[in-house]
C-alpha cells in the first residue's frame, strides 16, 4: 500500500508517517512551509489552494490511501476548499481518500455525538471542517471522514502540551476552562486507527475519540501532573458567558468504530496517568 500523508510534516501528520514507515508501507508526504524530520520517504511542498499543485502530487505519487492530515485554521481556502481539490484528484487517479475532520463540526446543543449526527458548527472553523466534509463526500463517495477532538501527546509538539507548560510557567494568559468538555485522544491512538482505516476497506464518516469526556482544566491538571509541573498554578474559569464562541460540552461518542478497530482509542485518565 503506497501512502501519501498530507500536511505529513504537522503534528498528527508526523506520527502518522513514522508509524507508515515503521509498518513497512511505501510512504510519502506534503508539507506547507517545510519538510519533516523524516529523511528516507519523499517529501512533496503542496499548497492545497492550488488545484493544479494538488492534482501533480497526486498523478506523480500515485498513492494507494491518501490521509488529509493538514490543519488550515479558519482559512476557508485551505481548511474548506483544499480538501475538496484533494477528493476531486483522488477520485480521478483511483485513491482511496481518509480527511480527518474535528469535533467543532458540533454546535455541543446535544452534547453526545455518533457517527450518525448531522453537523451543525458554531464558529468559522468549524463551519469550514463541516463545508470539507460535505464537498468531500460529494466528489469522491467511498472517501472516509473521520472526526476527532482533542488531540494529546507526550511533549510540546501538542498544542494543548504547549499550552499547559506556558500557563503553568506564567508565560501565556489565559485560563483553562472547567465547563468546556471534549474527549482527548492520543495521537499515537489516532494515527493507529487512520492507518487501519487505510489499509481496511472502510467508507463513510468515523469517530476517533478518546473514551473519557473532561473539561479543559481536568486535562490540563492531568498533564501537568505527568509532566512534574505544579497542577495548583493552572488559572480556571468559566467559557461561558465569555466572548469565545463555540460549543461548551461536545463528547464524540467512538464506540461504534472502536468496535471495528485493533487499536484502542484510549481515555486521557488512562494515558495521562501511565497506565497501560
Amino acid at each position: 500500500m503506497t501512502l501519501l500523508v498530507v500536511g505529513g510534516s504537522g503534528f498528527l501528520g508526523s506520527e502518522l508517517v513514522r508509524k507508515a514507515v515503521a509498518a513497512g508501507h511505501p510512504t510519502a508526504a506534503t508539507f506547507a512551509t517545510r519538510p519533516g524530520s523524516a529523511g528516507d520517504i519523499a517529501w512533496h511542498a503542496l499548497d492545497l489552494r492550488v488545484s493544479g499543485r494538488v492534482e501533480a502530487v497526486v498523478a506523480g505519487v500515485a498513492p494507494r490511501v491518501i490521509v488529509n492530515a493538514t490543519s488550515g485554521g479558519a482559512d476557508w481556502a485551505v481548511t474548506a476548499e483544499g480538501p475538496v481539490r484533494l477528493a476531486m484528484a483522488a477520485a480521478k487517479y483511483g485513491s482511496r481518500l481518509i480527511h480527518v475532520s474535528s469535533d467543532a463540526v458540533f454546535s455541543g446543543a446535544d452534547v453526545h455525538y455518533d457517527e450518525a449526527c448531522r453537523p451543525d458548527p458554531l464558529t468559522p472553523y468549524g463551519a469550514a471542517k463541516a463545508a470539507a466534509e460535505t464537498g468531500v463526500r460529494l466528489v469522491h463517495t467511498d472517501a472516509v471522514i473521520a472526526r476527532t477532538s482533542l488531540i494529546i501527546g507526550d511533549d510540546r509538539r501538542s498544542e494543548h502540551v504547549r499550552a499547559v507548560h506556558e500557563l503553568a510557567a506564567g508565560s501565556r494568559d489565559g485560563v483553562l476552562f472547567t465547563d468546556d468538555i471534549r474527549c482527548p485522544v492520543h495521537v499515537a491512538d489516532l494515527a493507529a486507527a487512520l492507518l487501519e482505516l487505510a489499509t481496511a476497506d472502510s467508507t463513510g464518516v468515523h469517530h476517533l475519540a478518546g473514551s473519557d469526556a473532561m473539561s479543559r482544566h481536568e486535562l490540563g491538571t492531568l498533564i501537568a501532573r505527568r509532566d512534574g509541573l505544579d497542577a495548583a498554578r493552572l488559572p480556571s474559569g468559566l467559557r461561558a458567558g465569555s466572548s469565545l464562541p463555540g460549543g461548551l460540552d461536545i463528547r464524540v461518542d467512538s464506540r461504534a468504530t472502536q468496535r471495528r478497530l485493533r487499536t484502542t482509542l484510549r481515555g486521557a485518565r488512562r494515558f495521562l496517568t501511565g497506565q497501560a
